[in-house]
């Protein structure tokens, strides 16, 4: 019998308690590579409780890779990544080849009790007919359809699907826009999202730092300013009213066009989901969404609404280069949204970063300074730069990745650490916290 006992007074489901308590004994090393664990059934009897909660804990403990089944075998516990070991091979692969565990600032948790509806929608893409020829250059429409109703449904944001373009992302989406915009300099803010930065650059256009926490007053020789006010990327702060009718004054008298990254929004659970920018003034802002936070970062999946003077050319562009994302993908993501596999593991993701982030808070604010409001997948620290350096080499050598604020600003002088807590596992995530107030307090 494994040496777990579950509290029902605990308000965490008794699924994810048990998962918890599995992964412990592995980092403890009670459970090795190779050992054999309990049949569901078993495991259930044993401590009293329905077989759906083994279930749940080892479908759990089987995506993120510390378990796995064998046909006819039973369950064995597994090293990260590789072959299953044998029961007899039970020494863990030596620290130096472990990968790091990265606490970024992009990579969502996904519950794995959805995991069969995302089986479905690709079991459902392979039997489909795929179009002939090209498909239509703004996406497949029948996802364009339910991504409308979405937009409006969750976002604010009344649009018609001819006014959606599917893209391969966020950084694709901006790509297509700046293609169609005039070639003059970008405001971008500071500190902000690297990716937008380097896409812009790469498109041929000097790069205009905007202060992140100020208001926008001045665009002027700008054809655009890429903004996250929802979120701010890598802050937190959420755009203030004033600002974001300042920021629409600004780009109207100066010409130019917002740049609205919306790439967290559904995220929030201190305060209902901001509405978007571009629900104020269509036609100033082109809104840039993605699936890579509420899905998963490698589906590489985003959709784009531009104002209406620049769809034509955002056609023309499309049909010319078919610079579109795969059929089959498109297809896979129509079909989650449409079982609504993507509004579950949203909710499913919410409750879990709201569980986590007064974990994050508990543990980092005795030694530094909240940037912004926590909210979705991360939250930034700001402290003097040598105290970062050495908390981010400290998790680095205990296995851990985290990014320093300094990274993400040109200008800014702002310094820190920018702390996500959407993809380690509850205990790496423990594990993480401490070595970083370890080396805060020191």
């Amino acid at each position: 019998m494994l040496p777990v006992a579950l509290d029902r007074s605990d308000p965490r489901p008794l699924g994810l308690q048990l998962a918890d308590q599995v992964r412990r004994l592995v980092l403890a090393g009670t459970l090795a590579p190779g050992d054999r664990l309990p049949s569901t059934r078993r495991l259930a009897a044993d401590l009293g409780v329905a077989r759906a909660v083994a279930e749940q804990a080892w479908d759990q403990l089987r995506a993120e890779g510390w378990i796995e089944g064998r046909q006819g075998a039973g369950t064995w516990v597994t090293v990260g990544a590789g072959p299953v070991p044998t029961p007899t091979s039970r020494r863990p692969a030596p620290p130096s080849e472990a990968p790091l565990v990265h606490l970024d600032a992009g990579t969502p948790w996904v519950d794995a009790r959805h995991g069969a509806a995302w089986r479905r929608a690709w079991r459902e893409v392979s039997s489909a007919t795929p179009p002939r020829g090209y498909d239509d250059p703004r996406g497949l429409p029948v996802l364009r359809e339910l991504l409308a109703e979405r937009l409006g449904r969750t976002r604010g944001l009344v649009v018609d699907p001819d006014d959606v373009v599917v893209t391969a992302g966020t950084t694709a989406g901006l790509r297509h826009v700046l293609a169609v915009l005039p070639r003059e300099p970008v405001a971008v803010e500071d500190p902000g999202y690297r990716a937008a930065v380097l896409t812009v650059e790469e498109s041929g256009r000097p790069v205009v730092d905007l202060p992140a926490l100020a208001p926008v007053t001045d665009l002027a020789g700008a054809c655009a300013a890429y903004v996250t006010p929802a979120h701010q990327h890598p802050l937190g702060r959420v755009m203030p009213a004033e600002d974001r009718l300042t920021l629409l004054a600004t780009a109207r008298r100066d010409d130019a066009v917002v740049l609205e990254d919306d790439y967290d929004s559904e995220f929030r659970y201190d305060v209902a989901p901001v509405p978007a920018l571009a629900s104020l003034e269509p036609d100033l802002v082109a809104y840039l969404g993605t699936a890579s936070k509420s899905v998963a970062p490698s589906l590489r999946l985003g959709w784009l609404v531009v104002p209406s003077h620049l769809r034509p050319a955002l056609d023309r562009h499309r049909r010319i280069t078919h610079d579109a994302p795969a059929w089959p993908v498109q297809r896979a993501f129509w079909a989650l949204l449409r079982d609504g596999y993507v509004d579950a593991v949203v909710r499913s993701a919410r409750r879990t970063y709201a569980e986590r982030a007064p974990r994050v808070v508990a543990a980092l604010s005795p030694y530094a300074e909240l940037a912004g409001p926590v909210a979705g997948m991360y939250s930034t620290w700001l402290l003097p730069h040598d105290r970062a350096v050495r908390a981010q080499q400290a998790a680095e050598g205990a296995g851990f990745r985290v990014n320093l604020l300094a990274d993400y600003g040109r200008t800014s002088d702002l310094t820190g650490l920018v702390v996500g807590f959407g993809g380690p596992t509850d205990a790496q995530l423990d594990a993480a916290l401490a070595v970083l107030a370890r080396s805060l307090a020191e």
